[in-house]
């Protein structure tokens, strides 16, 4: 289980953010931090908005009021391909792979924004370190793979930008119990060689196992916050996402 991160000063903050579809409003004056040597779940039902508040951070979609700041930078109306260059890289829910390229041509577009040469290939036999099954799958079409491998591939694509900020959005969704083990594992091992991570997942427990801090969303609102260790021993984050 994780232990509470060291104190840092935030690298991701973003302030009383509102944002809507259409005349819809999804998010309610939502402040979240996210420190630099932290891994920070956001979790909630379904509808909730956690994917909304990443949508927001990733520029697909601008807050109406609030402002999000990026290691002292302004990024509220940043453009989505911009904030990528900044160092903020998503790994989606649904994996969104490029089914009929190679595993190999996945990952290369995840580096699609560099130019190091060098740097990519220490990324990409990082990546074949992190999920040796990509290696033995280099040249298979990432739509043939497994739920699994393609969930690896997801992430492996991301950390090809060398992000400074991965995002990853229900990262265990459909995986056998045994893949959803290796998924969190990798986690943390991504998080220790200093990779900040906000995670979103509907699996409470094990995102807030591995979690330094933790945040509720209900219909838009964080309603609580605190340590993983403090959310998982909750009554209420209990009785309303942990079953008991």
């Amino acid at each position: 289980m994780a232990t509470t991160a060291p104190a840092t000063s935030a690298l991701l903050e973003l302030r009383g953010v509102d944002a809507f579809y259409g005349r819809v409003q999804a998010l309610h004056g939502v402040s979240v931090t996210v420190g630099q040597s932290e891994i920070v779940a956001l979790i909630g039902s379904n509808g909730a908005g956690k994917t909304t508040t990443l949508r927001t951070i990733s520029g697909l979609m601008h807050p109406a009021n609030g402002s999000i700041t990026f290691g002292g930078q302004e990024i509220t109306k940043t453009r989505a391909h911009e904030i990528v260059a900044l160092g903020i890289c998503q790994s989606p829910e649904g994996r969104r792979l490029f089914p009929r390229m190679q595993v190999i041509d996945n990952l290369r577009m995840g580096a699609f924004t560099r130019k190091d040469k060098a740097g990519i290939a220490q990324d990409m036999e990082r990546v074949f370190v992190l999920f040796p099954r990509l290696r033995e799958r280099m040249t298979q079409l990432a739509g043939t793979l497994s739920g699994g491998e393609q969930q690896m591939l997801a992430i492996g694509r991301a950390l090809m930008s060398r992000p400074k900020l991965l995002m990853l959005d229900e990262p265990s969704l459909g995986l056998a119990p045994i893949l959803v083990d290796t998924i969190f594992k990798t986690i943390q091992e991504i998080n220790a060689a200093g990779t900040p991570i906000l995670l979103v997942e509907q699996n409470a427990v094990r995102a807030l196992e591995v979690a330094h801090r933790g945040y509720v969303l209900e219909t838009g609102n964080i309603v609580q916050t605190g340590t993983g260790k403090e959310l998982l021993a909750s009554p209420d984050v209990q009785r309303a996402y942990l079953g008991m």
